[in-house]
């Protein structure tokens, strides 16, 4: 058995979100990718896009390496009317309505990429890297640690409201 270290925890975490959006996405079609249960509610498809912009933005970033949104061609595959830097982050309900994608294959393929690039980026950090300083503009400053520690958090939870929209999409 390995030793438990911050790197295969973080791992482990990521590979949890990793391993589920597959099953989440499997059989679903653009109607289901972009119903939402109500007119300001965020739909399946945007969901997973924007925990994957979130991971693939903060991770990036504490890798010092760019995203694979733009990098490999996302931006350009997924064709989305927003630009290339967005990652959901204050967009209005009227613009989560502009969310379509055809096929959640291609949202797939894009958390596959961010996936891999998630695990290179957290195996080269050494435990001297977790506690560097990745984001000054909070008081206290955001080490490397914290961002991927509060990135797990935020695509658990979008992960589970995902489900969640899957659910009520499939019971109405």
């Amino acid at each position: 058995m390995s030793a438990t270290t911050p790197t295969t925890i973080l791992a482990d975490a990521f590979g949890r979100v990793h391993e589920a959006i597959p099953q989440l996405l499997d059989g679903l079609d653009r109607d289901a990718l972009t119903w939402r249960p109500d007119p300001d509610a965020n739909s399946i498809g945007w969901l997973v896009w924007h925990l994957t912009r979130v991971q693939d933005d903060h991770v990036a970033g504490v890798g010092g390496v760019e995203q694979v949104y733009t990098s490999q061609g996302f931006a350009e595959r997924l064709g989305l009317p927003y630009p290339a830097s967005a990652v959901g982050y204050g967009q209005s309900s009227s613009e989560v309505g502009q969310f379509t994608v055809d096929d959640p294959g291609l949202l797939v393929s894009y958390h596959e990429a961010v996936h891999a690039m998630t695990l290179e980026v957290i195996n080269a950090l050494v435990d001297e890297g977790y506690d560097r300083i990745v984001d000054e503009r909070w008081d206290p400053p955001v080490t490397a640690a914290v961002r991927l520690v509060s990135v797990v958090n935020d695509i658990t939870q979008h992960l589970g409201q995902a489900a969640y929209v899957k659910g009520m999409y499939q019971r109405r």
